[in-house]
């Protein structure tokens, strides 16, 4: 959870902005302690002011939160799947996996697509063909599960509607799948029940029994949608 330490909150209508919930793009290790890395996109007031904040200023951060990726089961090969600023835990994740991950992301345009270079070895697609393939990031999952599907477990953040794609392609499959979702998260750990989402055996917490969950639990992965 994430936000400024000064001037959080205001704006045309005086009101606070409650934290953000984010991933951690990356943890680098540096003289007395942990440098972390955060992928933000301007989406709104509370964004915006964690865009304009320079050297020097200060965050209000609580974290480690939630459950993250496991590692692959079954002997299987990961493969990640990212779209837009969701490809930030797929980044981590990554680091912790090493070589050999395949790695699909899909932008809106090359602008986004920049986002890219994050990830080592990624094969893009773009919604206008600016960059890479033309077309979905799902579309070039079918291709790689059409060719091994019996190999691969896929690790997949993103857009609501691109995690259901993900969810029914690897279902109709039977490929193992994990997904990083997201949902309004208003304390991060578990008073506030902001963040609750249906599965196959009841509501959860997102921010407890997630935000990642086996897609086979899920009986939809449109969480931001509902």
């Amino acid at each position: 959870m994430l936000r400024a330490a000064d001037r959080w909150g205001g704006g045309a209508d005086e009101r606070p902005f409650l934290p953000r919930a984010f991933s951690v793009l990356r943890a680098r290790p540096r003289s007395g302690g942990v440098e972390l890395h955060f992928l933000i996109e301007v989406v709104g007031p509370g964004t915006k002011r964690l865009a304009e904040l320079g050297p020097g200023d200060d965050l209000a951060i609580v974290g480690p939160l939630g459950n993250g990726f496991d590692p692959p089961r079954e002997h299987r090969l990961p493969l990640l799947v990212g779209g837009g600023v969701g490809i930030a835990p797929l980044a981590i994740w990554q680091d912790e996996l090493g070589d050999g991950a395949t790695t699909l992301l899909g932008f809106r345009d090359v602008a986004h697509a920049a986002g890219a270079a994050l990830l080592a070895g990624a094969t893009v697609a773009t919604d206008d063909g600016s960059v890479g393939h033309h077309g979905l990031v799902t579309e070039l999952l079918e291709e790689e599960l059409a060719e091994r599907a019996d190999e691969v477990e896929v690790y997949a953040c993103g857009p609501p509607a691109m995690l259901e794609a993900v969810r029914g392609i690897c279902t109709d499959r039977g490929v193992p799948a994990q997904l990083a979702l997201e949902s309004g998260m208003a304390c991060g750990f578990g008073a506030c029940f902001g963040c609750v989402v249906p599965t196959r055996n009841g509501y959860i917490r997102l921010c407890l029994d997630g935000p990642v969950l086996d897609a086979a639990k899920l009986e939809s992965a449109l969480v931001g949608m509902t």
